[in-house]
């Protein structure tokens, strides 16, 4: 039997626009908009009615960097997709993209496989995944292909972490050459390992353990010139590349020059880089191993490059690389030595508030916001018309937003599966109230009404964001 959702009175953003409009849903799809008080809307009936006035009505999240049950340093990422899913549901997240890992010597299939086990069942809103390839060689450059086929159409690559998930350029190159020729998406997490390594060794020698030195061995100089080197190697092989976490003016740079040149060369940051830094890397009593991630937080200094190029669109996305770890217990493993310290930071629950507040702010406007939030990341990864944006057959994922309400952040009251918030005490004006995935309400005025369960994997296309 048919369901019929409408949601009036509110004013509806995306990236392109924004208008006073009515939203009508049926089965679980945007099925219509009009403007608020026409002859049009006023006809519709629905079986649920949902009040929007004064509030915004605005797509669904698309969180493209998110880390669930992740295994890293001995340990596992606190958030599983359940409970990771949820906390994404709470901040306005109705899609995430998840990593899975091909593991040393093992296949591309296997490393997928294991990912669709671990989300299966388990998610409140829609899933998709990235591919790491870890082992690049002939069988899993062929795999590629296969993988592509079913929805999985970007393949991350390391130039850090040697003996993990460390690549050498001509692996890169490779893995470049082969997406060039089947349309995927090489991803790559840029910051020179190998010299990392080599001034991790020198810094504990030197009795420099505590979290602090995490940022000042991993040098901002590291991140841009491996920037540099991977979109040279994507302009050798004749394909696209995507740089994650972008944290350093310098690299930021090193983007805005490619993208100058005409290149095909696309950037994210994420809200830790725009809203912490270096200072709470320096918190006393261990109380900075909250903070280490990697790329590591930088001075404070470097956040105006990063809205600069969030304006400019030098940068097209935020996303979180939600990898939480819990302090106790996790991020002590570091205790004495900085690089134990799971690398991490809890996030997917805050972006959409953190990025609205920066709207209050006046870095971005409210359609950027719905834009590097929602509308880039699907068009980035092949989702854009179903997720992304809210517009007559794309999926009902639909949050009302409400942009005078007034949130403190912290870890007492959010859902988040970790013991400590990285925003905590932060005052943000603007709070998620209802959202629908899939036209089901998975939370409303503020409950949780979803479950495990209702979120379904996601087949990707290749990128649309090429044109």
């Amino acid at each position: 039997m048919s369901t019929r959702t409408l949601i009036r009175g509110g004013l509806v953003i995306t990236a392109a626009e924004e208008t006073h409009a009515d939203v009508l849903i049926e089965d679980g799809r945007i099925a219509a908009l009009a403007a608020h008080g026409s002859g049009a809307a006023e006809a519709w009936t629905a079986d649920r009615v949902i009040d929007a006035s004064h509030k915004y009505v605005i797509p669904g999240g698309v969180d493209a960097h998110t880390h669930m049950d992740f295994p890293f340093g001995g340990t596992f990422s606190s958030d599983d997709f359940e409970t990771g899913t949820r906390a994404a549901a709470w901040g306005g997240t109705t899609t995430i993209v998840d990593f899975a890992v091909q593991s040393r010597g093992h296949a591309l299939r296997a490393g997928l496989d294991a990912w669709y086990a671990k989300a299966d069942g388990k998610c409140a809103i829609d899933y998709g995944f990235h591919m790491i390839l870890s082992d690049v060689n002939e069988k899993s450059l062929r795999e590629m292909d296969l993988l592509i086929e079913e929805g999985v159409t970007s393949f991350k690559l390391f130039t850090a972490y040697p003996g993990v998930f460390f690549s050498d350029d001509g692996q890169i190159l490779r893995a470049m050459q082969k997406a060039a020729g089947n349309g995927g998406l090489i991803m790559t997490h840029a910051e020179n390992g190998l010299a990392i390594d080599v001034l991790v060794e020198q810094a504990l020698a030197r009795g420099e353990t505590d979290p602090r030195y995490h940022g000042e061995v991993r040098k901002a100089l590291l991140e841009a010139e491996a920037t540099h080197r991977v979109i040279k190697l994507a302009q050798v092989a004749g394909a696209p590349v995507y740089v994650v976490h972008v944290s350093a003016q310098e690299a930021v740079a090193e983007l805005a020059r490619a993208r100058d040149e005409g290149l095909p060369v696309f950037g994210e940051t994420c809200p830790q880089y725009l809203f912490l830094s270096t200072d709470n890397l320096a918190e006393p009593g261990f109380e900075g191993s909250k903070y280490v991630c990697s790329t590591p937080l930088r001075p404070r200094e470097h956040q105006a490059a990063l809205w600069r190029g969030l304006r400019t669109n030098d940068l097209q996305v935020v996303s979180t690389d939600h990898c939480p770890f819990c302090f106790v217990g996790q991020k002590e493993l570091g205790r004495g030595d900085f690089s134990k310290i799971p690398n991490g930071l809890p996030g997917v629950e805050n972006r959409m508030d953190l990025l609205h507040q920066a709207v209050v702010d006046g870095h971005i406007s409210r359609r950027r916001w719905i834009e590097i939030a929602c509308a880039s990341p699907a068009r980035m990864f092949g989702l854009y018309g179903k997720k992304g944006t809210i517009a007559p057959g794309a999926d009902a994922d639909v949050v009302i937003y409400d942009p005078a309400a007034e949130q403190v952040m912290s870890a007492d009251t959010h859902h988040m599966n970790v013991d400590y918030s990285a925003y905590e005490g932060k005052h943000v004006t603007g709070q998620v109230e209802t959202v629908l995935s899939r036209g089901e309400v998975v939370i409303d005025q503020r409950k949780f009404t979803g479950h495990a369960g209702h979120g379904a994997y996601v087949p990707r296309g290749t990128t649309q964001y090429l044109g």
